[in-house]
This record gives C-alpha cells, structure tokens and sequence, in this order.
C-alpha cells in the first residue's frame, strides 16, 4: 500500500485501487478469533442496482462491521441477493421483446425461460455486487449466498415439507391480490394504494316482491354481475323489515337475499351495500359470516368469465363496466353519478389495478406461529430500536391473516406437490420421496405443481439457510451454533411485516433460536424537500453517480428512461437540468458515507441533500491536508508507544481523544450514528485541524526541543488514533492516510485490523487541568480574533493586548502562555491594564477584560463617520420594516408576517451591533 500522498485529495484515485486490496487480502472473512459478531444483509434484488435506501443501510451495516472488526470480534456480515421472481421475469421478459427475434416467456416454455433467466443472471445479475463494492462493503464475498443456490434452495424444500407434515401449510380457495398482467398472486408488500379520482355510481335493485327497491352505491359497477347480498346495518330502522327478504339483482335476474351485519356504515350513501364475497376483501369476510356464494366472474386477465349473463362474457373489465353502466341506464335502474374520490390498488410492477380474486393458493396458517413470535419479542429475546416499533411489530402480529404463499411464476422455488389424475396432492422432497411415502407405482403418472413459491418465503429462512440448515455437516462447516442469532437486523420499517416478523418466527419454529438479537429499524430515505424518490417524480439518486458523478446530460438520460409514462419525460427533464445544470460532481464513497451516517437519526423521513455530501467532502478533504501537515512537520522522525506530553496543548488534546472515544463507543452501542458523526466531526474538524494544529505549531517552531519532539510525537499519534475513529464511517480516505502514517509509530498491515480506540487506554484521564486551560486559551484567542476581525486588522498585523481584572488563574495562565498567545493572535505586547483603557475594542473571558488599543489600526475619525453612515442606513431599514408591519391586515399570510418579522430582527441585530462599535470609538 501508498506510503506517499498526493497533493490534494481525490477519492477517484485511491477508493477502487484499496477495495480490491482488501478483498484480496482475506480480512473480510470472520477471524475465527474473539467473540462472534454477525450482521445480516438485507438481500438486495438481483435485478437491481444500489439505490439511495441500500446505500443508507448499507453505511451502517458496514460501520457496524468495521468497528467490531476492530474491537477484535470475529466478525461475519453474511451477505447474499434474492432472486426476486416477479421483478426477473418481468426483466427476462423485457429483454426477450427487445431482442427482436420474436421469442417470448410463452414461447420458450417452462424450462427454456428458465434457462434464459440464469444465463441472464450470470451475466448481468451480479451488478448490484459490483456497485456495493463501490461503496466499501465489507463483507465476506465467499459466503454471499444467492437464494436460489443450492444450499439456499434446499432449506427451502425442507421447510415446506415439514410445514406440511405439521398441518401448517394447506392449499385452499381463498381471495387474493391478483395482477390480471402478470397474471399472478402477489403481496400486500407489492400493491400500492393510489389515490384517485373516480365515480360513485346509486344503482337500484328492484325487491323480489315488488314492494319497492334498494337504492345501494357502488365504485366498481361491473362487480355487480358476482352479487351475493345486498347488506344493511342490523340497528337501521330504515331497513329493518326488508331484512329476510331478496332482490332481484339486475342485468342477472337473480334473487340475492337481503342481510345485516354491522360492518356496514349506515352513515354512508343510504346506508345499504352490495355484497360480491369473490372479488372484495372485506366482503369475503362478510361472506363466511352468512354463508353466502362465492361468485366468480373474471378470467386470470381480468376479463368477464362465463358466469355472468352471455352478453358480457369476454369483456375486459373496463370494457364491462360501460356495458354495465349503459344497460342499466337503459333499464332506468341507474340512480345517480357523481365524481368520486378512491383508493385504487394497484401492482408495483405493472401499474394496473389488481384485483380480489377468489383461487386456489397454497398457504401457511400464523395464528400458532405469530403468537409465539410475539411471545419472542415481548419477553425481549429481539429487541427493536428505536422501541417504539415494536408497537408496530404487535398491531400485525395480533391481526394476522394466513399467509399466501405462492405465485403463479416460473422462475423461483417450485412448490414440492405433485398430483395424480384424480388431483390427489403429495407432498415431498421429490417426486422418488413422493412415490417411496405413497406408495405409488411407475405406472401412476404424477405432474409436479407448476407454482413457485413467494419471495419472502425462502427470504423468512435466510437467517439459517445461509448457514447450511437443515444439513448438520454444512451448519457445523458454516458456523451455525457461533453466528445465530446474528448480532443485529439493519433494515426499513416497511418490511417489518413483511420479512422481520417472518424471520423471527421461521427461526425460532424450525431452529429454537430468534434470528438476531437486535432490530435497527431505519427510516426511508427522501429527496432534500422530503419527497419519495420515485422514477415518476423525476427526483431519484443513483449513490454511484454522487460516488463517481455524472454529467447533466447523462443524469438526464437516466431518469426519463423506461419511464412508466414517456409524457412525464419532458417535466422531468425540465427540471433535473433547472436542478443539475452542470450534473453531480464526483464526492467519493467516504463523502455519501459520512452523509447517509449524519443523516441517521432516529425519525422515519431522511432527507438527502447533496450539500451536505459537499460539506463532508470538503470534511475528506481538511482530513487530508491535516495530515499533509502533520507528515511535512514531522519529517523522517518516528515514534513508537504512546507519547509522554510535554505541553498543555498535548494534553488537552489526548484527553479531547479520549472523551471522543468514549463518545463513539457509546454511539454505535445505541446505533446512534447521527450523534456519533456529530461528535467525529466536531473533534477532527475543530479539535484537531482547527485548535491542536494552531496550538502545535509554537512549540513545533519554538526553542525547546523537548516540547517539538513530543509534540511532533503526540500529533501522529493523535492523528493516527483520529484515522482508526473515523475508519468505520469513512474507511477509504482513513486507509489511505493511515498507511502514510502509521509506519512512522512502527505500525503496519491495515487499518481495518487495527485496534477500535478505546478510553481511558492513556493518562488522559489525569490531564483535566490541562485541559481546562487550553479552553481558557482558545476562549480568549477567539476573543482576539473576533476583534480583529471585527475591525478589518490585516493577519499580519501586530496589535497589542491589555488586561484588566480576572482572578489569579487568569493572571497565571497569562503568564504561561505568553508565547502561544503571542504567536496565535500576532501579538507586539500583552500588558496588564490597572486603570481606564483608550479608545479599545473590548471582550470578556470569565472575569477577565480584554481590550485592543485602537490607536494605529484604524482611522478613528473616518471609522466614525463611516459607523455614522452606516447606523443611519440600517435604521432606516428598521423603521421600513416595522412600518411595514404594522400596515399587515388579517388578510395577509403568515409566512409573510414571519418573514417580515425575521427581517425586522435581523436588521434590530445589526443595529445594535454598530452603535455598540461606534460607543468604543467615543
């Protein structure tokens, strides 16, 4: 590695070049040393790239890691991707169209698209590796496992069997999301809830006897064909007698009786609804409660089936829903329409509506699972952080449903059932397992079951899959009994339902251990006016681009394409140029780290604004020029041991380390990141670069050589500690440096392997008067410094210092830092001031007056005049303002009263200041 450093700092030229270093040196991999600490990763999508919200996580994951790497734990972030069989196929199935050849999932069968999928991910599923590479991941690369490996695979098969065997998988007719595109259930995890503008249409349905009719409301017209029921509340006078009785459901000319349940709102329209079991959730639930049909009426692709009257049979739903609308109006039964204000569901990768449809689904019953899950939770075996989540955790754990677990896919985990001809259904390990259990001869044909299974159910097993279960040989080889439960979960309150709750209780039913001990949940991350990225809004952040940069026309071409509407291409163009009109220029991993760290408070909303990516850039940088300093000043000099201080300002600072040490530790053990980059940057930028380099330098320049060489001596090593704190958070500038450094204290390897800096390991403790007085020193060269900066004095020029007053300390340390003061101020003298002072400009330190003699640092007779003009500028500026004040009616909006008054205050502020300045010049 570098022992040498460049000029200025530039990320582009080291960042790669070190990654691949560590990864070729082994020092990712767990020690097999030291208590075990594990993490681990949230598998990414294999279709993906890194997106804003992994490289949030994966900056704490990664800090985490780092830091107990070198606090000597033996350390694995188990990292690995998920085969995200929705997204892929709909990624295979894109890039089969644009391909030209006509070649098509359907057209390829089963086996060929398959086939297409894995040759697809070996060539270009891996990037998202490539890219968390990129950003400092320091996980062990050999062990990343890729849910459909295998290893991985065969968990899968032997927790389903198993759940079967148990009773607690079955397969039955339920109602589901279904994607009439995709043609497949999915989650609730994949549906998003849109806010629409729509119709409600009053429909009357006619009463069998014809007594009159039921007026009923309803924003899906076209459901009315699968009516079960019209429903009233049981408490509804109204209605009270028409319960019992039918109507005549219409376009169908089926009775359909007339029901009560409490579920309906009687607030609502006329208080009566329609009920369809087959195509609404809560009507389902109806449904079961009153025994009523389930009535079917959409083919897999959202077209009417042939349930429904002839005419419409074939129709696509909207389609249908004019038919509908157009005959009841023609039958007079069409009371009223009026525009509407609706949640539409809607698949997160097709866009179109999904529908509650009514299949055949394998599914897992949770009551007895969830209910140990909680169990798991509230006696404190995983605990949440923040705490609060848990909340959230319980409210799905106690109104659990059974889960659905497959997909009507390809590509994933095939569901282990066969079926004979009559439709029997065996479950087993394979089709031999099946026959041998069964006892079913070659001569019974079986055909495997053509679903997969979801996502999130071989990703509920990653805790223990990963680590060889249900094999014992592979459990032992991986370290099953040393790394579960993980140490701590790093990941986004949205997936607690989803993949947290079901880890926990997957781990614990099939290995009698929770998955980790900590939950870290973390909030989402948003644009810089805390909008959702979304390729829709225009507004989305590639982490590489702000790594590495790109230009306003590339960063352009990025966002407008594949976009869901090409219309919204112009707006987004628009306003990327109007945001970006010279692109993003390249800040560097270190830089988003050190962001994405500060940003990580404990609320749910991060907004990212790339300010403050510059400003820790800027940070990387005075880090840089900092030990550019320390290296020239030190020269061929080495040390070794920790240094014996000499100076006051040596042991201010180590004991300014220690206490940051102290404040890191307890940092990361609260997953506080934002506090701990608070303090790392409060320490290195105005402890370290600021105050120790400026107090450092009279002795580095003095006449004592004991003083030069110890401080030349406690600014390596100071530094170099400074690198092993910030190394976590910002691990490529701190490697970079440390290797130009550390070989002058004897030291030697990588930065990652060495020792996490730890309190109380030097005299630190002991140095508390010290300390006190170099504070009282900054305290008063900052007073020094404001006056003349105050007052426009030119850095070279020499000014004089009185005191007066102060107590026998002050008079003391005035003493002993003469020649510090002196240097750092520019001053000509310090003299003790016993009476009144000339014409000065003063500041106070405690009890202690300061006063710089005015006289020959500026014309006091111009100084006058200019202040004169200047205070009778400012107060006309006030007295605008609060004239205009006070002609603001009620009319007027508050931002602009605030506004007002906030000019108001700053022009009173500046005001002050000035008259303040001009009493000093008599």
């Amino acid at each position: 590695m570098t022992s040498t450093l460049a000029t200025g700092y530039d990320p582009t030229s080291f960042e790669s070049r070190l990654y691949a270093q560590w990864e070729a040196s082994g020092v990712f991999a767990p020690s097999g040393k030291g208590e075990p600490y594990s993490i681990l990763l949230p598998p990414p999508n294999v279709t993906g790239t890194l997106h804003m919200g992994h490289a949030f996580q994966h900056t704490l994951m990664d800090a985490l890691v780092r830091y107990h790497r070198m606090r000597g734990y033996d350390t694995l972030w188990q990292l690995g991707t998920d085969h995200a069989g929705i997204a892929t196929e709909m990624v295979v199935a894109r890039n089969l169209a644009l391909e030209g050849k006509g070649e098509t999932r359907d057209s390829l069968g089963r086996d060929g698209f398959i086939a297409r999928v894995w040759d697809w991910k070996q060539h270009s599923g891996d990037t998202i590796e490539r890219q968390m590479r990129r950003l400092g991941t320091s996980g062990d690369w050999s062990r990343s496992v890729f849910t459909m490996d295998p290893m991985a695979a065969n968990a899968v098969i032997e927790a389903f069997v198993r759940l079967h065997e148990e009773g607690l998988i079955y397969r039955g007719q339920r109602l589901v999301n279904w994607d009439p595109v995709l043609k497949t259930a999915i989650s609730d995890l994949e549906v998003l809830n849109q806010e629409e503008d729509g119709f409600l249409w009053s429909i009357s349905y006619p009463l069998s006897d014809g007594s009159g009719s039921l007026v009923v409301a309803t924003t899906r017209p076209e459901t009315m064909l699968g009516d079960s029921a019209v429903m009233v509340h049981p408490d509804d006078g109204r209605y009270a007698a028409l319960v019992g009785k039918t109507v005549t459901l219409p376009l169908t000319g089926r009775e359909i009786p007339v029901i009560a349940d409490a579920y309906v709102d009687r607030e609502f329209g006329t208080g009566v609804v329609k009920v369809t079991p087959a195509h609404d959730f809560n009507d389902y639930a109806v449904g079961q409660r009153h025994g009523l049909p389930l009535i079917n009426i959409f083919t897999p692709e959202a077209a009417i089936n042939d349930t429904a009257p002839a005419k419409y049979r074939g129709l696509e739903r909207y389609a249908a829903r004019k038919a509908v609308l157009a005959d009841l109006e023609a039958a007079g039964l069409l009371v009223e329409t009026r525009p509407h204000k609706l949640q539409v569901p809607r698949g997160d990768r097709t866009g179109q509506a999904i529908e509650p449809y009514l299949t055949d689904q394998w599914f897992v019953k949770m009551d007895g699972l969830a209910q140990r899950g909680m169990e798991l939770v509230e006696r404190g075996d995983v605990k949440f952080v923040p705490a609060n989540w848990i909340n959230t955790y319980r409210h799905w754990m106690e109104n659990i449903q059974d889960w659905c677990i497959s997909r009507q896919l390809w590509w994933g985990h095939r569901i282990p059932a066969w079926y004979d001809a009559a439709g029997n259904i065996y479950v087993g390990r394979d089709e031999a397992e099946v026959r041998v259990k069964h006892a079913l001869g070659a001569d019974v044909a079986l055909s495997q079951d053509a679903d997969v299974l979801e996502t999130w159910f071989s990703a509920q097993l990653f805790p223990f899959s990963t680590m060889g279960w249900p094999d014992k040989a592979l459990m032992a080889e991986r370290g099953f009994d040393r790394f579960v439960p993980s140490s701590v979960l790093v990941t986004g309150f949205d997936i607690i339902f989803f993949w947290v709750a079901r880890m926990i209780m997957a781990t614990d039913h099939f290995t009698g251990q929770v998955p980790f001990k900590d939950v870290y949940i973390t909030g989402l991350v948003r644009d810089s006016h805390g909008q959702k990225m979304s390729k829709s809004k225009g507004n989305v952040l590639d982490p590489l681009d702000l790594i590495d940069g790109i230009s306003a026309d590339a960063l352009v071409a990025k966002r407008t394409t594949g976009l869901m509407k090409p219309t919204d291409a112009p707006r987004i163009e628009k306003a990327t140029r109007k945001e970006f009109p010279n692109g993003i220029p390249a800040f560097g991993a270190d830089a988003l780290r050190f962001t994405m760290a500060a940003l990580a408070g404990p609320g749910r909303d991060i907004k990212f604004d790339l300010a403050r990516a510059e400003g820790y850039k800027n940070f990387c940088n005075k880090l840089w020029n900092a030990t550019r300093f320390a290296l020239m000043n030190v020269g061929d000099a080495s040390f070794e041991g920790v240094p014996a201080p000499v100076t006051d300002a040596e042991k201010w600072i180590l004991a300014q380390l220690d206490r940051a040490s102290a404040e890191a530790a307890a940092h990361f053990a609260s997953y506080r990141f934002d506090l701990l980059a608070q303090v790392l940057y409060e320490f290195t930028w105005n402890q370290v670069c600021d105050w120790f380099l400026e107090l450092a330098k009279p002795a580095l320049n003095g006449d004592d050589p004991a003083a030069a060489e110890s401080t030349r001596h406690t600014l390596l090593h100071v530094l170099e500690s400074l690198l092993r704190l910030l190394h976590p958070l910002i691990p490529f500038v701190t490697e970079e440096l440390w290797q130009a450094v550390a070989p002058k204290l004897g030291k030697s390897g990588s930065i990652m392997l060495q020792p996490y800096p730890q309190p109380g390991q030097s005299a630190a403790a002991g140095y508390a008067r010290a300390d006190a007085d170099i504070e009282w020193l900054k305290a008063l060269v900052s007073a020094v410094r404001r006056i003349r900066s105050e007052l426009g004095v030119s850095p070279a020029k020499q000014v004089t210092l009185l005191l007066r007053g102060g107590s026998a300390d002050d008079a003391a340390r005035a003493a002993r830092f003469d020649a510090q003061l002196r240097f750092l101020c520019r001053l000509e003298r310090i003299e003790a001031l016993a009476g009144e002072p000339p014409a000065a400009a003063p500041a106070v330190v405690g009890e202690l007056q300061l006063f710089v003699p005015l006289e020959g640092l500026v014309d006091l007779d111009a100084e006058r005049v200019r202040l004169d003009r200047e205070i009778a500028r400012v107060a006309a500026e006030q007295d605008k303002s609060a004239a205009k004040l006070a002609k603001f009616g009620a009319n007027v909006p508050a931002a602009v009263v605030e506004q007002e008054h906030a000019r108001l205050a700053d022009w009173s502020g500046k005001l002050d200041a000035l008259r303040a300045q001009r009493a000093r010049l008599g």
